[in-house]
């Protein structure tokens, strides 16, 4: 099976596993895993910031940063396809009270104008603006890619209005080696920002939060307040580090496979590709062709399993265990399937 339904569905390498068995360990809530504070002191210097925490999860790490920089009852302004909002579970509602402003842009991006028009007046009618989210690298949006310059423009006009900014970095590393920067460039103009270790970098658990001290010692305790507490993680840990060392730069095959993915689909009549900046590739399927969870339900049956993401819409997501021939078999097997529904 030609797996291109998600970065999340990568295994840690004979290597990764080894580092993972051979991690020293202590009891994190106490923080004496040595192998967590390491990973937590790199993240920090990595982000350019004070501290950093290790949760389980992507969401968890965003929902720590929406607690801490919110009051129940406030606005936060995102992008509607920020995975924020999308994906999860109405968490800001359920667990911080917060609502949402949705803003439009193109590829889940938008800028400082939209922006400001969407934050309220202080008025006792309104709720009050908080946060600002943003996604780097934008999931709905293709695994598009924030420019630093709007980045520091939106971060610098938030803070001019006294809003906090959470920069959700799930696949932040991609988002640096596609524009070949470094993170601070794009942590510098938030308060606080998350990485993800189990998508592109190949770790099976975990991401970080980063920011300020005080900001890290509430989110330890937000972190406690949703379960997040973890005992000899350590193991954990150790697989994040790993991908760090050996990971990152790597990254530049899944997105090169990306376009290689892109150009064999958009040469098949009856698909639209999206152009691909990193990992993540987005085609729509003619309505001739019929619905796009019927072609890739087809798919999987012939060997590769992609996610259909809409009525007429389809993702694939190249990663570690994608090589270029399986890109070459896959776009094959897609051009088999619409000629045989055609």
């Amino acid at each position: 099976m030609i797996d291109l339904r998600s970065d999340t569905v990568t295994q840690p390498t004979a290597e990764m596993r080894r580092v993972m068995a051979e991690a020293v360990v202590g009891d994190d809530v106490f923080h004496d895993d040595p192998t967590v504070n390491r990973l937590e002191k790199r993240v920090a210097e990595l982000m350019g910031k004070e501290a950093a925490l290790f949760v389980p999860s992507g969401t968890m790490a965003n929902q720590v940063a929406v607690r801490c920089h919110t009051a129940s009852g406030d606005e936060i302004v995102c992008h509607r396809m920020s995975h924020v909002y999308l994906y999860e579970g109405g968490a800001p509602a359920a667990i911080s009270g917060c609502s949402f402003a949705l803003v439009d842009g193109d590829r889940g991006m938008f800028d400082v104008a939209t922006m400001r028009q969407a934050v309220r007046a202080d008025n006792p009618h309104f709720p009050r603006t908080s946060l600002v989210v943003l996604e780097n690298t934008q999931n709905r949006g293709g695994g598009a890619v924030w420019a630093v310059d709007a980045v520091a423009a939106i971060g610098a006009a938030a803070h001019e209005l006294g809003l906090k900014v959470h920069l959700d970095g799930a696949r932040i590393m991609n988002a640096c080696v596609a524009v070949g920067v470094k993170p601070t460039a794009y942590a510098a103009h938030a308060d606080s920002v998350s990485i993800c270790f189990s998508k592109g970098l190949g770790a099976p658990i975990g991401s970080a939060i980063a920011g300020s001290a005080a900001f890290i010692a509430k989110a330890m305790r937000v972190r406690k307040m949703l379960g997040g507490g973890m005992r000899q993680v350590g193991i954990l840990a150790a697989a994040a580090e790993y991908a760090l060392d050996h990971h990152v730069e790597r990254l530049a095959e899944d997105h090169a496979n990306a376009r290689r993915l892109g150009a064999g689909l958009a040469a098949i009549a009856g698909l639209t590709v999206v152009d691909p900046e990193t990992n993540i590739v987005y085609f729509d399927v003619a309505g001739e062709l019929g619905p796009a969870s019927a072609l890739a339900e087809r798919l999987r049956m012939a060997g590769v399993w992609m996610l259909a993401t809409g009525p007429q819409r389809i993702r694939a997501v190249t990663h570690l265990h994608i090589s270029a021939e399986n890109v070459d078999d896959a776009v094959r097997i897609v051009g088999e399937e619409v000629a045989r529904r055609g």
